[in-house]
């Protein structure tokens, strides 16, 4: 195995282990705007995956790049799903008014 790709790997495996630390420590009440944000990141990871498979640098990148394409737009979709789902939660009904007394 390479230098690079262990050093490579070791990034990768902290990385996970400090999204996965961060993400279990969220209060559920942040989800919804966190939602939002991650979604526009998602966005830029669209942007960024079209131009890696747009790239005239062999199959096996175009390849990853439209794989990269289609997660970013999957996450995003759900993201974009997940965050209307809880927003009708907070919607009145109908004929619930305010009642002032």
């Amino acid at each position: 195995m390479s230098e690079s790709l262990l050093i490579e790997l070791t990034v990768f495996v902290l990385a996970a282990f400090v999204g996965i630390e961060v993400i279990s420590k969220v209060p559920t009440t942040l989800h919804t705007p966190l939602m939002s944000g991650t979604n526009a990141i998602h966005g830029v990871v669209i942007v960024g995956a079209i131009l890696v498979a747009a790239s005239d640098q062999g199959t096996v990148t175009t390849i990853l790049g439209t794989i990269g394409v289609a997660f970013g737009a999957s996450n995003v979709v759900g993201g974009f799903l997940v965050t209307d789902r809880m927003l009708h939660m907070f919607r009145r009904r109908p004929g619930e008014g305010s009642r002032d007394e």
